[in-house]
């Protein structure tokens, strides 16, 4: 009876140290996404030192928009979610403006090393004319996806003398809209950007 009485006191000992090292291992998994929603949403944009304009991400969240592929089938930007979409929208014809922004898409991509493969290259045309295959190729690897500027226009925020196509904008792993760059600015600059954010976030 007494060795019986000994073990009924020793199980629920047992139990609350097994409950205590389960919330340990939850609480350490957790941490990393904790600290990356602390970054963005908690901490305030004025303590930051940022090249690209910082918008809050709780304000421009992905919308339903009517996305198609070259192709005509339904697309999404949801399907990215996860990771760093840094993209662009422009028209087919593509001018000089639109041709550096798909080089600094794709070149400032590749400079971010092991870290690439976190972000995809989107970019968001704005009519339905049919696109150079030359540039197609160019710019392999960038989603080609065919959008309403209409729609882009409501949900991308711009000063009142710009416009969408004026600058380059990324979005991040939990799918909201949190930078906007200048088309024509510096690329170093925005590269560094996107490494500060790479480095500080853990999701994505």
């Amino acid at each position: 009876m007494q060795n019986n009485q000994t073990q009924v006191e020793v199980k629920p000992v047992t139990t609350r140290k097994n409950k205590f090292i389960l919330l340990l291992v939850i609480a350490a998994c957790a941490a990393p996404l904790i600290f990356s929603y602390l970054t963005y949403y908690v901490i305030k944009p004025e303590t930051r030192t940022n090249y690209g304009a910082l918008l809050d991400p709780r304000a421009h969240p992905i919308p339903q928009l009517s996305l198609q592929t070259l192709d005509g089938q339904a697309a999404d930007l949801h399907q990215f979610k996860g990771k760093w979409i840094f993209f662009m929208a422009d028209s087919s014809a593509c001018d000089k403006a639109c041709n550096e922004k798909l080089f600094y898409l794709r070149q400032i991509r590749l400079t971010q090393g092991k870290d690439m493969d976190r972000i995809e290259r989107v970019w968001l045309i704005t009519d339905k004319a049919p696109l150079e295959t030359v540039l197609m190729r160019e710019y392999d690897g960038t989603h080609l996806l065919r959008a309403k500027s209409e729609e882009l226009r409501a949900w991308l925020p711009i000063e009142a003398d710009s416009k969408i196509e004026n600058h380059l904008y990324m979005i991040d792993p939990l799918g909201n809209l949190m930078m906007r760059f200048p088309q024509s600015g510096d690329p170093n600059k925005i590269k560094k950007d996107i490494i500060k954010l790479l480095k500080a976030s853990r999701i994505g």
